[in-house]
């Protein structure tokens, strides 16, 4: 893909207007992106906002959504003994989930959310679906709704099957996608905590401890979300708002290189930084 930094004013599918700015963000490393100001609803920066791309695990804010929106989150689920299938069929990222235990809708997208558990995005899709097929289905009606026209699910967590391009997203859609998850209450307390630890409940479950793997969170000041994503294809990608002085800023890194876990959490540093000094500085109504 190229990554040619491209002018916000370019940015027609978006649903933020285009700001006019003074300067551009430097050593923003990923191939696109965004930032945008939520308070006035201007695009601030861009780079291939259009540009169809893997997304990883932010494909868990859609599978939050939802379950969010259809609720009942205290609702106790038994983990079946198939999801151990699962990660292991896919290598993928667990909250160390254990059949048999009972936990509720509530923890299992703490364990999505925080952990970025693929077991518990497994889980919750089978239990709100009810089904894959059918749960997969609801992820792509309600991207129509929002307006995301550029995304597509075939998982309920970004792993990459059938092929490591099927699940996709573009920076403009991301956008409105956090925004859309970031309404939410319940939401926004779980992304914005460090971690979460569900103590031992005898004839239940196991305890539970997972920690956030957005960098950004405890370590930014403002940072309050959003969501991590990575798969070999997608690179490093992150999904992220942070809010000062009443200003909110929102955006999105993706396809950041494999130098670091933590690549992602300073591409989107240094654009907030740069955010923050252009909205607060004195004067300034971009």
């Amino acid at each position: 893909m190229a990554s040619a930094d491209k002018p916000a004013a370019q940015a027609s599918q978006s649903a933020f207007q285009a700001a006019q700015v003074s300067s551009t963000p430097t050593k923003i490393e990923g191939a696109a992106g965004a930032l945008a100001d939520v308070s006035s609803m201007r695009l601030l920066w861009s780079r291939q906002l259009n540009t169809e791309r893997p997304i990883g695990s932010i494909t868990k804010v859609m599978t939050a959504l939802i379950v969010l929106r259809e609720g009942n989150l205290n609702r106790q689920v038994r983990i079946p003994s198939n999801v151990l299938a699962y990660v292991a069929k896919y290598q993928a990222e667990s909250a160390g989930l254990r059949p048999g235990d009972v936990l509720t809708v509530r923890d299992l997208l703490e364990a999505m959310l925080l952990q970025s558990g693929c077991d518990a995005a497994y889980v919750l899709a089978m239990t709100y679906g009810p089904g894959m097929t059918a749960f997969l289905a609801k992820m792509n009606a309600t991207a129509r709704q929002l307006g995301m026209f550029h995304t597509h699910f075939t998982s309920p967590d970004g792993l990459p099957y059938p092929t490591e391009y099927s699940t996709y997203s573009t920076p403009a859609d991301l956008l409105t996608l956090g925004m859309a998850a970031m309404k939410s209450p319940v939401f926004r307390s779980i992304v914005a905590q460090p971690f979460f630890e569900v103590p031992k409940k005898k004839g239940l479950h196991h305890a539970y401890w997972w920690g956030n793997t957005n960098d950004l969170i405890g370590n930014y000041p403002g940072a309050d979300g959003i969501k991590t994503g990575y798969t070999n294809a997608a690179k490093h990608c992150l999904l992220f708002e942070a809010v000062r002085h009443g200003v909110t800023l929102i955006g999105d890194v993706l396809g950041s290189p494999v130098t670091g876990p933590d690549t992602a959490a300073q591409a989107a540093a240094r654009l907030l930084n740069w955010g923050f000094g252009l909205r607060l500085a004195p004067g300034t109504h971009a």
